[in-house]
């Protein structure tokens, strides 16, 4: 062993042990023609939270360096772990297929700091990709799905052989892949996540969906009922719910504790148990939490008595995923929805005082100019508060990719260009530089109307939704800019 690394150990054996050391990698979007990028959400990876609070009840030392919300780089990570107080036993990453990148290079610097460090990777691209994420020798593990049990048995030192939901590379440097881990049936065991490691004020949603800060996520569910072919296909599995009081209770804690007052519910589809909404919203006037908040939802798990009941219970916005106007395109991507239903659904949210998004893609297989112009006059008459269009991406894990694969359809690109801003799809029927016009001109087109400005003003009730909407208008100039400049 050379001079260098053995300092480099004598440094990190004479820190404070910690078991496991959770780093959400930050997420850089190098386009400024990405809409998200400038009017997206920051909020925390609820999945490792969970995963941290499950250990810490079972006596486990955690902390969590959230990336994205202390505006950290990777050389801002690197100087951190090196002035570091503490040695973890284990690195756990999580990953998106676009922040994969990140996330291996995260690894790397690990790994030469701390060379005892057994790194554990987890998150959708790992879940789905674990063969090549292991290809790096900087990764031990990949936990696929849900983390909390896995983790716990790899921390405790459990006989990784016998570990079900890891993949892991053996004693002869052969990848293994265990069975899956079935899929924990009752979410009210699950501790809340760790919020007492994270940046709680550094948080917030995205431009014009929250009236107040600071703010926070939940997950009522877990799954979707949906099968769409454009959403990962692992994930499915059965649609689990936690008890109206199990989620009351967390938000007591997000408001007693941490004084949120603005709550995201980022389920698929959070009103798909009617009943436990229902119960939930008697338990947030019973207790007067002072709290608002929004959530997603299909079209056809909505109704006039429960947008009242969720208006009465402090909701403001109800984001509903339309996709596409064409039924062909919407029978091609399985997205089984009625478009008639998605009016009423827009149209009585409205009578009950609820904001509506509207939230469509771009670039489905089927795609033409002829069929985006549909959808965007579609959008345009439905009339929700916001729309937000995205340019379709094929993630690999799910029927789109496989689809875009076998024809050949599928552009070679860095997995940090997956931002639903750039077309990943060599479509026969479109050119990637008709989506990308469209792309910039119906945001332009819709949000640039004197009635829908007047309309965002008039709303903008609080000083930080007025801000809010001022960051949002300037946010889609530079999205305006740089398509002219691509």
């Amino acid at each position: 062993m050379d001079a260098v690394k053995i300092q480099v150990l004598e440094m990190s054996e004479n820190k404070k042990a910690i078991d496991v050391l959770f780093i959400d990698p930050p997420w850089i979007i190098e386009s400024d023609r990405n809409f998200w990028k400038q009017i997206g959400s920051c909020l925390p990876s609820l999945g490792m939270a969970y995963v941290a609070g499950y250990l810490e009840g079972k006596g486990f030392s955690c902390r969590i360096i959230d990336s994205t919300a202390e505006k950290y780089s990777i050389a801002d990570l690197e100087a951190i772990l090196r002035k570091a107080e503490f040695r973890p036993k284990y690195l756990g990453l999580t990953a998106t297929t676009p922040l994969i990148e990140n996330a291996l290079r995260i690894a790397e610097i690990a790994k030469r700091i701390f060379p005892n460090v057994k790194v554990v990777m987890g998150g959708v691209h790992p879940t789905v990709m674990p063969e090549e994420v292991l290809s790096s020798k900087n990764v031990d593990m990949v936990v696929r799905g849900e983390g909390e049990e896995t983790m716990a048995e790899i921390v405790s030192g459990a006989d990784p052989g016998k570990i079900a939901g890891i993949s892991y590379r053996d004693g002869a440097q052969k990848t293994r892949h265990n069975p899956d881990r079935p899929l924990i049936g009752d979410l009210d065991k699950i501790p809340p996540p760790a919020y007492h490691l994270l940046p709680m004020k550094k948080y917030y949603p995205a431009i014009g969906s929250y009236k107040r800060l600071p703010a926070m996520s939940i997950f009522a569910t877990r799954g979707c009922p949906g099968r769409c072919t454009f959403c990962y296909r692992t994930f499915f599995g059965k649609t689990r719910k936690r008890s109206a009081r199990n989620i009351m209770e967390e938000v007591e804690l997000l408001r007693n504790r941490y004084g949120v007052r603005e709550i995201a519910f980022y389920d698929d589809a959070f009103t798909v148990f009617r009943k436990t909404v229902m119960e939930f919203c008697d338990l947030l006037n019973e207790k007067k939490l002072d709290v608002s908040w929004s959530c997603f939802t299909r079209a056809d798990l909505i109704d006039e008595e429960l947008l009242k009941r969720m208006k009465s219970a402090g909701c403001h916005l109800v984001l509903f995923g339309v996709e596409s106007a064409d039924e062909e395109i919407l029978e091609s991507i399985n997205k089984k929805i009625d478009l008639e239903k998605v009016k009423k659904a827009v149209k009585e949210a409205r009578k009950a005082g609820i904001e509506t998004r509207a939230s469509f893609m771009l670039g489905n297989p089927g795609e033409t100019e002829e069929t985006i112009k549909k959808t965007i006059n579609f959008a345009f008459r439905l009339d929700p508060d916001q729309v937000h269009f995205n340019i379709t991406t094929a993630y690999p894990g799910t029927e789109l990719y496989e689809w875009a694969k076998t024809k050949g359809y599928l552009s070679a690109c860095r997995w940090s260009c997956y931002t639903m801003s750039e077309s990943n799809i060599n479509l026969p029927t479109v050119s990637r530089e008709r989506l990308l016009f469209y792309y910039g001109k119906v945001h332009r087109d819709f949000y640039f109307r004197p009635r829908i400005v007047l309309r965002r003003l008039m709303k903008a009730r609080t000083l930080d939704a007025l801000i809010g909407e001022i960051k949002g208008a300037a946010g889609l100039m530079k999205v305006f800019i740089g398509q002219n400049k691509a």
